[in-house]
């Protein structure tokens, strides 16, 4: 009775799993984690998950330690910048589950960013339009932001000129016109 009535203690295995560390002396300064943890990802909607490991990787790439991949600093301390939906997200994956830095984005990313929400952004950045009242660099902020919110979205530079040209206002096309000297998609 008193076995089955004893707390499971297997199963808590955490999903990263880190290669064998050679360097001598290794450790991690707690105003690094800090500076990982002040900016953390939540796994909201409006967050990009892309952007976070941009971020998280600038802040990693600061960091070189003898003996020690970049890589492996990485998987150490990629779950000290996740909270809330996300770090729930992390401590449901299973143990032994991630065993590069590549697999950590890759899940990371399916996770937080589908392709279902990519595919909605793109079509959102295909049927831009100018809205009534906008001014024309307002217009261009509000487009390089749906491309910076989809950034991998793959549309060539041709096709993004053209994009944000034809979903310009009349008046806004031949003022562009006019500063290229004729057409612009001509051009």
């Amino acid at each position: 009775m008193e076995e089955l009535l004893r707390a499971p203690t297997e199963g808590y295995g955490e999903a990263i799993v880190l290669p064998e560390i050679n360097a001598d002396h290794f450790e991690i300064k707690t105003n690094l984690l800090q500076l990982v943890q002040a900016n953390p990802f939540h796994g909201l909607e409006n967050e990009n998950p892309h952007a976070h490991i941009n971020s998280f990787k600038r802040i990693t790439s600061t960091l070189r330690f003898r003996n020690m991949p970049n890589d492996v600093i990485k998987l150490m301390m990629f779950p000290y910048s996740l909270e809330g939906a996300a770090e729930t997200w992390y401590e449901k994956e299973p143990p032994n589950s991630i065993l590069t830095w590549e697999e950590l984005v890759t899940k990371f990313v399916n996770q937080f960013f589908p392709p279902s929400k990519a595919t909605h952004l793109k079509n959102k950045i295909s049927r831009f339009t100018q809205k009534f009242n906008e001014s024309f660099s307002e217009a261009c902020e509000r487009f390089k932001e749906m491309l910076r919110a989809c950034s991998h979205h793959g549309f060539t530079e041709l096709t993004q000129i053209d994009t944000f040209y034809n979903g310009l206002n009349d008046n806004d096309q031949d003022s562009l016109n006019a500063t290229a000297g004729g057409n612009l998609l001509s051009k």
